[in-house]
């Protein structure tokens, strides 16, 4: 493994970390991004950690090189303190990182126990990486919606989607290729910190014909409009009166280790929305989403998997096929037409 940050210290506390456990052995470590990229010609490290901001040449241009010229699984380590830190450690997930870790933001002896499970579990999740199905995102076109698009009106259908790691990358290509003219609710769960949440709706606003937004506890579920859950918070639909909806978070305890839950959403979509309910389970480790994706089926949806070939890890799109099987097993270019055609048969006059 080969840990590339500009602090002498972060790379020393990172080494450590890696170095103590029995799955993983640093083999060298680098200052900046030339650095990096000479060493990883040398070395030829099975998975790269990879700092985010440094000078010279950071961690976005370090990676675009290693995703084209070298391709192999990258680990960001993000001290995310400010808008533009979060912004460009999103930018590194939609250009094909496997996922970011945060460095210790407080005093450092408190902040490491937690830095350290959090860095080995990306680390792991990096060892079952598909890289062929971690094809680099060509910069995002970000779009203007026009006032059209943006028409509120209550929605009696429901598109609840699921991912967790490559997601980032997966949701920059399915939600920008939804029509503007949907005529269904969309909400989704993102396993990722708070803090994160907001900002990769509003990437994926700027992207897309469908208004995105970081979803707010009693809010009105409308069509045309794309829900994020927030990091940290569970999210549902829950009936306001007769036909009507709204967002619910809440804190309660996490689910398969992660909260929001995608089960939890799916399960109530299935309850309120019935046949009119699709459910979409893209790339990610575990098995979030399988028992809420049966639900939905159970109530006469539909479900749409994405399959092996495309997906960044497999982990979450497997479970749910073995558990809840799908009317749709596509690459990732065909979710978003797969999901417009069964809407298509789901539509409430």
């Amino acid at each position: 493994m080969l840990v590339v940050d500009d602090s002498a210290f972060m790379r020393r506390v990172i080494g450590e970390i890696i170095d103590g456990s029995p799955d993983f052995k640093v083999v060298g470590t680098a200052r900046n991004g030339h650095e990096a990229i000479q060493k990883l010609h040398t070395l030829e490290p099975d998975i790269v950690t990879l700092d985010v901001e440094m000078p010279e040449l950071d961690g976005l241009q370090t990676l675009g090189y290693i995703m084209s010229e070298a391709p192999r699984a990258v680990v960001m380590l993000s001290a995310a303190v400010t808008q533009g830190g979060v912004d460009l450690t999103l930018r590194c997930l939609e250009l094909g990182a496997v996922d970011f870790v945060r460095k210790p933001s407080g005093p450092i002896s408190p902040d490491l126990a937690s830095v350290a499970d959090t860095l080995l579990d990306a680390l792991r999740a990096a060892m079952q990486v598909n890289l062929k199905g971690v094809q680099a995102l060509a910069r995002p076109r970000f779009v203007t919606q026009p006032p059209a698009v943006r028409a509120r009106s209550e929605a009696t259908v429901a598109v609840a989607i699921a991912t967790s790691t490559g997601g980032p990358r997966a949701l920059a290509e399915v939600i920008p290729a939804l029509p503007g003219d949907l005529l269904a609710a969309v909400l989704v769960v993102q396993h990722m910190p708070a803090g994160f949440t907001r900002s990769l709706a509003n990437r994926l606003d700027g992207m897309s014909e469908l208004r995105v937004t970081e979803a707010e506890h009693g809010e009105p579920v409308v069509v045309n409009r794309v829900y994020l859950a927030p990091g940290g918070l569970h999210m549902r639909v829950a009936t306001s009166s007769p036909g009507h909806w709204t967002i619910a978070l809440d804190e309660t305890p996490a689910r398969h280790g992660v909260r929001p839950s995608a089960d939890r959403l799916f399960e109530s979509v299935a309850a309120e929305f019935g046949r009119a309910s699709i459910g979409v389970v893209l790339t990610g480790m575990g098995k979030d989403g399988a028992e809420g994706l049966r639900a939905i089926r159970s109530a006469g949806g539909a479900g749409v998997v994405q399959d092996r070939a495309t997906s960044t890890i497999y982990g979450m799109p497997q479970a749910a096929l073995l558990r809840a099987g799908a009317e749709r097993v596509v690459g990732l270019s065909e979710v978003a037409p797969a999901i417009v055609d069964l809407l298509s048969e789901r539509a409430v006059p």
